[in-house]
């Protein structure tokens, strides 16, 4: 009976009825096991800084690069060079105006003695000068001897008016205090210079030179001195010297180091909190994560029971979650693996009692057997159960070692169609001799795929020959293969009786057959479990499915059986 090409093949995403979606399906852990993940959360409570190493290292390495920032700040004290700037030039401005001021009530053409004052009032000048407060003001002559001076009293406005506290920098310069008043009576100190001595010395070089700009420390403070020459007819017959007030700059420098201060106490609070938080957006779950690992550990020491909860985090959209799935779907696996095994095993012992109740009802038959044609018989049957044992425990075996020997090889790529064409001209031989027309319909340009190829091989010969033993002679078996976009679709079918709708869903399980009376116990009912086992091994999908005249008439009888296999490229 000729086949149909042009048969319509299930799309292989529709097939996967059996598969197992890892990471959605859980047991129901035991209220014990609740209860101790929730008491370990309660333990641990929002913020775990003192259980949780990783939420100290969050903060200390937070907290670090925030000091060094800091520290940064304080000592390259970009501030205070400003500062110093804008106050020298600040003096400068006003020491020439003081000179301004006395050239202009000087004589034109007469002597001028500034000490003597001849040619002008000093002491009456200096009072008309208006001078912001703190700053002393020295007028000498060319000799450095003192002509007068006076201290300013104008009121200070707007920032320079602002007292500010400076309790951070008042508590850091007392401990820096303590700290090193050891080094201070070492190395002692020297004798401090007036405010006129220090203004003096500048004398001799503001005549040469002209206006000069000097800093020193008075008092522990420090100052900055200018000194501009009073000009007479071209000739210096005189300095002013000012000197600003002292601490003046050390008070601003302290007043923007308070702010630093400051700003520097906020943004660790701030720190410390946002650290808080992102570690425990990242400790704790993963806390939770080993809360749970650690529950099954407890479970093997004998300390708890019940079935491990891997939390669910996949909603997270960053590691955490990936690794929440990671390990949801390695325990659904491996519980998923236990039930199977602990199945496989009740199946096992389930096969294996049938043989051994025929043994022993035989064996127990032949001591009362009297005739020789009973003890034929019954030995006949002791017979084909013990090959019935051996292949059982054959298949078992292969079986159970499938798994790890899945794992443990080496996938490769290979040319599908070259594998194919060879079994067909291996396994023709076959079904000829039975009288069977055996078809191949293969593309032309190969088919590589990445996998075991000798697995995969295990796979074809299994199908082909259960085509082989359903049919008789004169029906027909055709195995062809269509690439369809990623995939490659591989279709075994035949013209034998088809399959049994109520076997069509319980086919592809352990131990099941559906074979008639006369090849009983020649099947150990595992090769399209284990064909199945293989193909999903490889990412792919295996069903089977009767052919019929027609789709819509599902009642009709079948035209017999195919089994599709879908493989990724």
């Amino acid at each position: 009976m000729a086949l149909a090409e042009g048969i319509n093949v299930r799309d292989t995403a529709s097939r996967k009825d059996g598969d197992v979606v890892l990471g959605d399906e859980f047991v129901a852990p035991d209220n014990h096991v609740e209860d101790e993940l929730r008491e370990r959360r309660e333990g641990r409570g929002v913020f775990s800084l003192r259980k949780s190493s990783l939420t100290r290292k969050i903060v200390t390495f937070n907290l670090i690069a925030l000091n060094i920032l800091v520290a940064g700040i304080l000592y390259l004290n970009s501030s205070r060079d400003g500062l110093a700037l804008q106050l020298a030039n600040g003096l400068v401005g006003e020491a020439e105006l003081v000179a301004d001021v006395f050239e202009a009530q000087l004589p034109t053409g007469a002597p001028v003695n500034l000490v003597t004052g001849d040619g002008v009032d000093v002491g009456a000048t200096l009072e008309k000068v208006n001078i912001r407060q703190g700053v002393e003001v020295f007028v000498f002559d060319v000799n450095g001897t003192l002509a007068g001076q006076t201290l300013g009293t104008r009121a200070q406005t707007g920032e320079e008016a602002k007292a500010r506290p400076t309790l951070i920098t008042d508590a850091l310069t007392q401990v820096w205090d303590w700290v090193s008043a050891p080094f201070a009576l070492i190395s002692g100190s020297g004798e401090e210079i007036s405010t006129e001595d220090s203004t003096r010395a500048l004398v001799p070089e503001t005549i040469r030179n002209g206006t000069q700009v000097s800093s020193g420390e008075i008092g522990g403070n420090s100052v900055f001195s200018v000194a501009t020459p009073i000009l007479h007819d071209g000739t210096s017959v005189g300095v002013v010297a000012l000197i600003s007030a002292s601490g003046e700059i050390d008070n601003l420098v302290r007043s923007e180091r308070e702010r630093v201060l400051q700003m520097f106490i906020i943004a660790t609070l701030v720190s410390v909190g946002l650290s808080l938080i992102l570690a425990s957006t990242i400790s704790n779950p993963i806390s939770d994560l080993a809360s749970a690992a650690e529950i099954g550990g407890d479970r093997n020491n004998g300390k708890a029971g019940g079935r491990i909860r891997i939390p669910d985090l996949t909603a997270r959209p960053d590691e955490i979650g990936r690794l929440s799935g990671a390990l949801r779907g390695m325990v659904t696996a491996l519980y998923h693996r236990i039930d199977s095994n602990e199945q496989f095993a009740a199946d096992v012992a389930h096969e294996i009692k049938n043989p051994l109740a025929s043994l022993r009802s035989a064996v127990g038959t032949l001591h009362f057997a009297k005739r020789d044609d009973q003890r034929t018989k019954l030995l006949d049957v002791i017979e084909h159960d013990v090959r019935r044992l051996d292949r059982l425990v054959s298949d078992i075996s292969n079986a159970s070692r499938l798994d790890s020997e899945l794992v443990k090889e080496e996938q490769e790529a290979f040319d599908l169609l070259t594998m194919l064409r060879n079994l067909g001209q291996y396994l023709g031989e076959d079904a000829n001799q039975k009288g069977i027309d055996f078809i191949t319909d293969f593309p032309d340009k190969p088919i590589v795929l990445m996998g075991l190829e000798a697995r995969l091989a295990q796979v074809f010969v299994n199908l082909i020959t259960n085509a082989v033993s359903f049919c008789e002679e004169g029906d027909a078996i055709r195995v062809w293969a269509r690439k369809r976009d990623n995939r490659v679709l591989v279709v075994v079918e035949d013209t034998g009786p088809g399959i049994p709708e109520v076997a069509l869903g319980k086919i592809f399980k352990r131990f099941y057959s559906e074979r008639s009376e006369k090849d009983f116990g020649n099947n150990s009912g595992l090769g399209l479990a284990i064909s199945k086992q293989i193909v999903e091994a490889h990412d792919g999908v295996i069903w089977a499915e009767n052919i019929r005249p027609t789709d819509a008439d599902i009642t009709s009888d079948p035209l017999g059986a195919r089994f599709v296999v879908g493989l990724p490229v």
